[in-house]
């Protein structure tokens, strides 16, 4: 029986907390004077929304086959990634058997090389290629895991993002990753700060909770280097993203410079397969957090765990919800997940991509079970009554 071609393929735009979970309306922990890269400019430093963190919005695509058949997928994007879809990618998708996600990723890729390769182009194909991954499912009426070869584990430990890792290992996580709040430019003062809230959560949270620092992007190789020793003492497990993704050097750098046993981590803003070869070749990190729904979606993201794997890597991918837990659960090297605490004060579990998607799984004490993840596809549904927006049409 021959396979359903795609009919048809939407982009929509949605506004607010979800797949694009910086933008937030009222106060939340996750824009709370945390360290980024702009924190140099003081008008800066006590929002990301301040220099547009979250001026993108999610992205929504569609997908519709012969058979009927529906899938769907959610990233960060907005209206620009919307754009590229529908007047751009959708041509490669359009007619194309539901089983030809090899062919399509690799020509949406090759066709935007001159102006792509990273970024908000990699984000709309990886929300193209993980709404076609879906699509298959409900045509083959499986869950996306069964697909990419099973699972290999009946339940997955997740630790926790957000500002409360005390809370955190009372709702039965690994631990908690703390954001960075103050950078270089803040001083001596900021720095102090910095190791004060890791050693008040250490004391809250008991010697053997897993602590890490996230700091996206936001400092030099001293700064980290510095950071690292005088946090070892409070037993910090990991230093995440400390330098700007580019800096493959000073990566490598910062990690031979650790103190025993603590941890180096990075990826969250890096794409592709190639991307992560550079990470992976130069002894960047320890573990790789590549984004599901930005580095070129879960075609590309098996390619980049292969890779991670014949270097001795984990890969623990970067929050996004279903579309990391089924991948995590079918790789050996990916032993333990994320998971973001998206409620304002981070003191209670509520789903990740909150509230876009319907039947979205949580940890139940910390961890996911492979039985929440049996529905076909990614087993999630968008809420109907979001206000969808399709700013743009194919021709």
């Amino acid at each position: 029986m021959a396979a359903p071609t795609i009919t048809d393929i939407r982009a929509y735009v949605l506004r607010g907390g979800g797949a694009d979970y910086h933008d937030q309306d009222g106060p939340h922990w996750i824009d709370d004077h945390i360290a980024t890269p702009m924190a140099r400019y003081p008008g800066y430093r006590e929002s990301r929304q301040s220099f547009g963190l979250n001026v993108l919005g999610t992205l929504v695509v569609v997908v519709e086959a012969s058979d009927g058949s529906s899938g769907f997928a959610v990233t960060t994007g907005g209206e620009p990634a919307a754009w590229i879809v529908e007047k751009h990618l959708s041509r490669f998708v359009l007619g194309a058997t539901v089983t030809d996600l090899s062919r399509i990723w690799d020509q949406m890729y090759s066709s935007t090389l001159f102006y792509g390769r990273k970024g908000l182009v990699l984000n709309a194909i990886s929300g193209v290629d993980l709404a076609l991954w879906d699509l298959l499912g409900h045509v083959r009426a499986e869950p996306v895991y069964a697909m990419i070869g099973g699972a290999v584990r009946d339940e997955q430990p997740c630790y926790a993002t957000g500002a409360r890792p005390d809370l955190a290992v009372e709702f039965g996580f690994l631990g908690g990753k703390l954001p960075l709040h103050h950078g270089p430019a803040e001083g001596a003062d900021g720095f102090a700060a910095n190791l004060r809230l890791l050693a008040e959560m250490r004391a809250a949270t008991g010697p053997d909770a897993w602590l890490a620092y996230d700091c996206w992007m936001s400092l030099d190789a001293d700064y980290a280097i510095r950071l690292a020793h005088a946090a070892a003492e409070h037993g910090l497990r990991w230093l995440e993203e400390p330098l700007p993704p580019d800096d493959y050097w000073g990566y490598a750098a910062v990690r031979k410079a650790l103190p025993p046993g603590m941890l180096l981590t990075t990826g969250e803003h890096e794409a592709t397969r190639w991307g992560f070869r550079l990470l992976a070749e130069m002894g960047c990190a320890d573990i790789l957090q590549p984004d599901v729904g930005w580095c070129g979606g879960l075609t590309e993201l098996l390619r980049i765990s292969a890779l991670a794997d014949a270097h001795g890597l984990l890969v623990v991918p970067h929050g996004s919800s279903v579309y990391s837990y089924h991948f995590a659960f079918g790789q050996h090297n990916s032993p333990f997940s994320e998971f973001l605490m998206m409620a304002p004060a981070a003191d209670e579990v509520i789903p990740m991509f909150h509230p876009q998607l319907l039947g979205e799984p949580v940890p139940e004490h910390g961890r996911l079970r492979i039985g929440q993840l049996d529905a076909p596809g990614f087993g999630v549904t968008l809420d109907p009554g979001l206000a969808l927006a399709r700013p743009y049409r194919r021709e």
